[in-house]
């Protein structure tokens, strides 16, 4: 028996077992890896069992079918990624001084300047000319620059 003949020989009842196979390795915890190749596999195995097709075109079949669902899956959770990131606080030093009330070691001119907040230093920028001593707080930030506004007391 060789390779061929095995290969001729392939039905959907293969694939369903391959598929299900996959998935069944997907649940040791491979993080996504074997889930779209197993719902690959299924979905070749549904097509053959409607339409007789060679096992070329079987193979073909799965290998776009894997690619597809792959990239369409990678696709949705990079936007969600995205989204997600600009909405999160965790490991983004910028979004959590904002409201945070600093008050001035130096005088602090109109245009960028340098404000010490606990032990680091950023730019920021305020529309006013500050003297030292003033409380400021951190209202949003442009890039990588704190806008500060005096605190009314």
């Amino acid at each position: 028996m060789s390779l061929l003949s095995l290969l001729e020989g392939v039905t959907f009842w293969h694939w369903f077992a391959f598929g299900l196979a996959l998935l069944a390795v997907e649940l040791l915890g491979t993080a996504g890896y074997f889930l779209w190749l197993g719902i690959s596999a299924l979905i070749v195995g549904l097509v053959v069992s409607i339409l007789p097709i060679s096992w070329q075109l079987q193979w073909l079949a799965f290998a776009t079918f894997s690619l597809v669902t792959t990239w369409l899956w990678w696709r949705r959770q990079w936007t969600k990624d995205r989204q997600n990131d600009q909405e999160r606080d965790l490991n983004q030093k910028h979004k959590q001084l904002i409201g945070h009330i600093i008050t001035l070691e130096e005088d602090f001119k109109v245009g960028i300047n340098r404000l010490r907040v606990a032990d680091t230093t950023w730019s920021a920028q305020c529309e006013h000319d500050l003297p030292a001593g003033t409380r400021v707080e951190i209202v949003s930030v442009e890039g990588i620059i704190l806008v500060v506004k005096p605190v009314s007391r």
